[in-house]
């Protein structure tokens, strides 16, 4: 063979790639749940709404039924209509990472390029709620957050935000750790003991709060008391997935534990390494819907909050479910 001619790859393995990416695509399109009682029949389509996007986080159930979630890399919050379109909701956002709607229906946010919490909309009521911690250190990269009944605004920081600034002063960033702002905007932190505090989320009766750990192997659980302090923080419910990243050359063990749902039942929903992993109100595992691709976030939404949003890894899947959604807030 002359080294100097190109070497032409026969039609039949250009074919056969081609053949092997639309089965792919197909695969992805056609995904189903395993049987999970209450929570999915078997075979239950996951069906792929659209992919490519850049970075997605934080769906919510919006009032008008449709969905919104958050398009960090890009600013955008995407709205994703009831048949299942799309188009951008609001631009310029900040870096929005997680959203939660107030009783007041104000649209609250965490904000990752400027790190703040705050509320985005309705525009005339834009605020920044919370932006210095901790006697004036700064947050790091606000994650997610979950508000009450009551008005509590619960947010997590996951620490130093590498994209926003290469050579941060750690002397002015506030350590990862978990907080609450006051309806009169009073901020505590609740605890800093979390390596790699994530997603968050209250149980229906809002007498537990829930914080993924990325970094460990449970969901970790607080009880709140009637005056709003917290308990002894607990392992709730193992994690399947746990692993070490970049095939352990030492950056760190993951679970991947990312985003949290509750449906009316009190099931937790979890995105994380191996999938959407569902458990009880006691932290029993009930089973794992796995999607094509890694999911970050995800939410009950549409008529009587029976589909499950799932975002991540650029793609928004929905799943119908079995049982609604907690109904009692926005998520």
């Amino acid at each position: 063979m002359n080294p100097n001619v190109p070497v032409k790859t026969p039609i039949k393995t250009v074919l056969a790639a081609a053949l092997t990416l639309a089965t792919l695509n197909a695969m992805a399109q056609e995904a189903v749940t395993p049987a999970i009682p209450g929570v999915v029949n078997a075979g239950t389509r996951i069906e792929l709404i659209k992919d490519g996007f850049k970075g997605t986080e934080g769906p919510i159930a919006a009032p008008d039924g449709s969905v919104l979630f958050t398009e960090n890399q890009n600013a955008r919050v995407i709205r994703i209509a009831p048949d299942g379109s799309t188009s951008v909701f609001l631009d310029n956002t900040n870096g929005v990472n997680a959203l939660a709607y107030a009783p007041n229906g104000d649209l609250v946010a965490v904000q990752t390029l400027d790190p703040k919490v705050g509320v985005i909309l309705p525009a005339g009521n834009a605020r920044t709620l919370a932006a210095k911690v901790e006697g004036g250190l700064n947050l790091g990269r606000p994650n997610d957050l979950v508000v009450d009944r009551k008005g509590f605004v619960y947010f997590t920081d996951s620490g130093v935000n590498p994209n926003a600034d290469p050579k941060p002063d750690l002397t002015r960033i506030a350590k990862p750790a978990v907080y609450r702002i006051s309806p009169e905007f009073a901020v505590e932190r609740l605890a800093n003991d979390i390596t790699r505090p994530n997603g968050i989320q209250l149980s229906p009766d809002e007498k537990t709060l829930y914080v993924a750990n990325t970094a460990g192997e449970h969901v970790l659980a607080y009880d709140i008391a009637a005056n709003g302090k917290l308990g002894a923080k607990r392992e709730f419910a193992k994690l399947e997935g746990f692993r070490q990243t970049d095939s352990g050359t030492g950056s760190g063990p993951t679970s991947g534990a990312d985003g949290l749902a509750v449906d009316a039942e009190g099931r937790l929903y979890v995105a994380s390494n191996a999938g959407v992993q569902v458990f009880t109100p006691k932290g029993e595992a009930l089973g794992i819907i796995a999607l094509p691709k890694r999911p970050q976030n995800l939410a009950f939404a549409g008529p009587d909050k029976k589909t499950l949003y799932v975002v991540g890894s650029g793609s928004a899947w929905r799943i119908p479910v079995l049982t609604a959604g907690y109904a009692g807030r926005a998520k």
